[in-house]
């Protein structure tokens, strides 16, 4: 396949007062960096929509960010982006006014359950997982959450089932953990790689699709999307990181699985980091 074939990914990062710097431009930096031929500056994977309340936000240390849309055009927009990116730091401030980007979060997980046919992730770094929970997202699934922030974790997963009367999320202390993965269960699932809730460290490698061209089919074979609907909230595939560092971590993660493995060591090759893999849990080739 011809790399020109292959659409960019279209990620919608959610800015908001008091973010976590680090959270915000971490995983801009490595989904920046991906391409899809690592010698070919021409083939980034990504393109990036930043959204907030106001034009300029500043961030928990100081740093200020421009958005380039307002959440009334997101709404509007919200099919387009396969990608949708939460990063933590003031999220009990987001959680006390039930602001921005709450809305956002529950939207763009209904528009997954009405609308199966197209894979999406619904991404969040550290305390960003709050926010999801608020929202219900997490019942049933794993998550994590930065390790501090446990006991506030559980709290309101607690009061969102009672709220809900769902299932409780299964809380855990990793650096990423991902629900609803593309790949194949295999005949074995406890000698495929990509199903497991330990870390991968040290696994060989898998024989399941994945990289860009799978991303690509994925939207389009009906048997995916007959498999996607079948899934927890239509198949959207939740990722929740650590602190700050382990946002890195599922970035990477995101690069591999959409892009390929290659960009994704490349890309920790280029930023000198060391690639701390998290868990998946639950994959189904979708």
């Amino acid at each position: 396949m011809a790399t020109q074939d292959i659409p960019v990914i279209r990620v919608l990062m959610a800015l908001y007062p008091g973010m976590d710097t680090l959270d915000f431009t971490g995983p801009l930096e490595v989904l920046s960096t991906a391409q899809h031929n690592i010698n070919d500056a021409s083939t980034k994977a990504f393109k990036f929509t930043f959204v907030a309340d106001e034009e300029h936000i500043v961030s928990a240390q100081g740093a200020s960010f421009r958005a380039h849309v307002g959440y009334k055009e997101v709404y509007a927009r919200l099919k387009e982006f396969d990608i949708l990116i939460i990063p933590g730091g003031g999220a009990e401030t987001i959680l006390k006014n039930k602001s921005e980007p709450l809305g956002l979060i529950k939207a763009y997980a209904d528009l997954q359950k009405k609308h199966p046919e197209k894979e999406r992730t619904l991404f969040s770094i550290c305390t960003g997982s709050l926010l999801l929970a608020q929202q219900g997202i997490l019942a049933g699934l794993s998550a994590t959450t930065h390790p501090d922030y446990f006991t506030k974790f559980e709290k309101i997963n607690s009061e969102v089932t009672q709220r809900d009367l769902a299932e409780r999320a299964d809380i855990v202390e990793e650096r990423y953990v991902v629900n609803n993965l593309r790949f194949d269960l295999g005949e074995n699932p406890d000698e495929n790689p990509y199903i497991r809730r330990k870390s991968d460290a040290g696994r060989r490698p898998s024989n399941a699709r994945k990289g860009s061209m799978s991303w690509k089919e994925s939207n389009t074979r009906r048997e995916s999307n007959a498999r996607r609907a079948a899934l927890r909230l239509g198949g959207l595939r939740v990722i929740t990181s650590g602190g700050v560092t382990a946002g890195l971590d599922a970035s990477l993660y995101l690069v591999s699985i959409m892009v390929s493995e290659e960009s994704a060591n490349e890309v920790a090759r280029i930023l000198q980091h060391t690639w701390q893999k998290g868990i998946v849990v639950d994959g189904i080739d979708i």
